[in-house]
């Protein structure tokens, strides 16, 4: 059997803090907020922010298996597991059509150094994906944190400073 994928990528705010930023990831219907070329995400099941939480994303991120690069990527991802205290939540595709089987990922909060800003980790594990390298996946999975939580704390800075 194939190893699975693991990866585990992080980035560090300077001017918001852990708990300015949890919210906003904990907001699991409403990602498409901030998550760029996701244009659509919504619930489908369940009470937002609450394990058992499904949610229908779809955008541009990752080629699909549908054809060509104007198809829409989709995915149908759940909660699992929540720990409102440790600021960390863990969620599981359970169908898409961007190749990723036994897919879980983990995005974990956590203060920043003396009590400034903080830090956001995002792992995951899944199986190899057709048609990609893991250095690349590992890539878009930075890129796309580093464009959120900037846009997550430009949103912040803007609305609160």
């Amino acid at each position: 059997m194939e190893e699975k994928w693991e990866g585990k990528v992080s980035t560090t705010l300077t001017k918001a803090s852990a708990d300015q930023i949890w919210p906003l990831f904990i907001d699991f219907f409403n990602f498409h907020k901030w998550f760029p070329n996701v244009s659509t995400c919504y619930g489908v099941h369940g009470t937002n922010g609450e394990v058992g939480g499904t949610r229908y994303c779809a955008g541009f991120s990752l080629p699909n298996k549908d054809g060509g690069a104007n198809q829409v990527s989709w995915s149908k991802e759940r909660l699992v597991a929540v720990d409102r205290e440790k600021m960390s939540m863990s969620y599981e595709m359970v169908d898409c059509n961007v190749g990723f089987e036994s897919y879980l990922s983990t995005i974990k909060i956590a203060c920043g150094d003396g009590g400034q800003g903080c830090v956001v980790e995002w792992s995951f594990v899944v199986n190899p994906v057709e048609g990609l390298k893991y250095e690349d996946l590992v890539q878009k999975y930075q890129t796309g944190l580093d464009q959120t939580t900037k846009k997550m704390e430009d949103d912040l800075y803007h609305n609160n400073g």
